[in-house]
């Protein structure tokens, strides 16, 4: 426990965190510029305030969130029924009631439960301006229209527009931490482009550099090829420092082999982490395993149609799980590995996909990942199956969605919790509201009742993004502009028709 910290009400994982008792519970849940050459003017600029803008934050100043409920994800801090957050220079300095803080900013947290912000392992958010171009696509729907055809015709600025989009979405509906898988990088500039509308958005991000769309076997017998080594420059060009909040990982293939051992040779001769979907067919770790190429860096997405063998090789070598199960259920690509992952010892971090038919929240994710595996649990107990798993609890999917994504993302350093001397990576959900009121378990209302609709405030290191439930500092008739306009362009370009209604 931190020397400035009290201690909590009660321990996180109480047996009364299961709630029988009011007082019980509570105790317990208590842009950058790229090169010219890739855009131009239509998306040049920085974004302008709303309409009506939200309070300015006093710059330099302390901020003090004050009196809030507090779940702080780190056993060692606990959780507050009533307590404060003091935040310097960006960092959490302390999370205990009645901080003294004179000179500092004060949010008032009355009727909000104050947590660490939810982070998401696995997002496509090039997709941000297709969104619901495809509510009942399967997954061969999806690789044939979004991943192939439309990706194959993006340009620079689509890049750009979706980036921006989904990474202000991600913001405002609390998720402070995104992993980009972002598979279309078509050139340089494609790369230069998706980077910018992270860096613009003001979301911590990792930069997923991943495989061109279009990616056929001839591709990678083209000396103008330029992926997988222009990671080089990218890391030298805009990740410099590891100390930023959008950093950069491979998003590398795992077949065809021979592709495949060069993009993870790459990304270990430069140092960076590894994000990779696996599971289109088994046998598919088995060379790079052999090579020395997996790392406890590696976070595998999906792990369908994976052997016994190669669960072995994750496991092994430290390797971490993002599942995304709404999208895995509603798309076909198979029973989420959720129980599997656990039968294994390792704890799951949780992702969206694509939000060209799923939701871009991780209140979705979490409800989830929580009804699945309990269903299946219940599934062999009503037949009679004898030493059946243990029920997943709301605690363990918040885990998953916060401590346990920023793992997998490499930053538990920096964020997944409210640890003094972590960024200050920051949410607020509003508990006056009819959906959740009146509160009598902070972590299931977060988990079971909550929405979007409940964030309030939302900082990213120390910053708030999000203030009295609008975006700060954001242009947002222009960001409608950019999302319509790159859409328009995509669809035009790829002979593709939107369903309107």
């Amino acid at each position: 426990m931190s020397s400035e910290s009290q201690p909590a009400l009660h321990p996180s994982t109480c047996a009364c965190c299961s709630g029988v008792s009011r007082r019980s519970f509570l105790a317990a849940a208590a842009a950058s510029t790229f090169a010219a050459s890739a855009v131009g003017d239509a998306i040049a600029g920085t974004a302008l305030a709303q309409t009506t803008p939200a309070p300015a934050q006093a710059p330099g100043r302390p901020l003090l969130i004050k009196g809030g409920t507090v779940i702080s994800m780190d056993p060692a801090v606990g959780d507050f029924e009533n307590a404060d957050v003091l935040i310097e220079g960006g960092k959490i300095r302390a999370v205990r009631p009645n901080i003294a803080a004179p000179n500092a900013e004060v949010i008032d947290a009355a009727n909000m439960i104050v947590m660490p912000g939810f982070i998401d392992t696995h997002h496509h958010l090039w997709q941000g301006i297709l969104r619901n171009i495809g509510p009942d696509m399967t997954l061969a729907d999806y690789m044939r229209d979004v991943n192939n055809l439309a990706g194959s015709v993006y340009r620079p600025e689509d890049m750009h527009a979706g980036n921006l989009v989904s990474a202000l979405g991600t913001l405002a509906a609390g998720t402070t931490c995104v992993l980009d898988w972002s598979q279309a990088q078509n050139t340089p500039e494609h790369a230069d482009a998706a980077i910018a509308g992270l860096k613009e958005s003001g979301a911590r991000a990792v930069f997923g550099y991943g495989f061109p769309t279009r990616g056929t076997p001839a591709y990678w017998k083209d000396p103008g090829n330029q992926y997988p080594g222009d990671i080089r420059r990218l890391k030298k060009q805009h990740f410099a420092s590891d100390d930023q909040l959008v950093t950069i990982a491979m998003a590398p293939l795992v077949f065809p082999t021979e592709p495949a051992v060069e993009c993870w040779k790459v990304a270990r001769e430069v140092g960076v982490r590894i994000s990779t979907h696996i599971g289109s067919a088994p046998g598919q770790l088995e060379p790079l395993a052999k090579m020395g190429l997996l790392g406890p860096d590696t976070t595998y997405i999906h792990v369908r149609k994976t052997s016994d063998v190669e669960w072995k090789y994750i496991v092994d070598t430290g390797g971490s799980i993002s599942i995304a199960p709404y999208v895995e259920m509603i798309m076909g690509h198979g029973t989420p590995v959720l129980q599997a992952t656990l039968d294994r010892g390792l704890r799951p971090s949780l992702s969206v996909d694509v939000e060209t038919t799923v939701p871009g929240d991780m209140f979705t994710m979490m409800r989830t990942a929580l009804s699945l595996q309990r269903e299946l649990v219940f599934q062999r107990v009503r037949a009679n199956e004898q030493n059946v798993p243990k029920l997943l609890t709301a605690r363990d999917v918040l885990e998953f969605a916060t401590i346990e994504g920023a793992k997998a993302n490499g930053l538990d350093k920096k964020c997944g919790s409210l640890t003094p001397g972590k960024d200050a990576d920051i949410i607020l959900l509003r508990t006056d509201m009819y959906n959740v009121m009146p509160v009598n378990n902070a972590v299931g209302a977060v988990v079971q009742s909550m929405d979007t609709s409940n964030v309030d405030t939302v900082l990213v290191a120390g910053k708030i993004v999000k203030r009295g439930g609008q975006m700060v500092g954001v242009d947002h008739a222009r960001v409608q502009r950019l999302a319509a306009e790159a859409r328009d362009r995509v669809l035009k370009a790829a002979k593709l028709e939107r369903k309107k209604v």
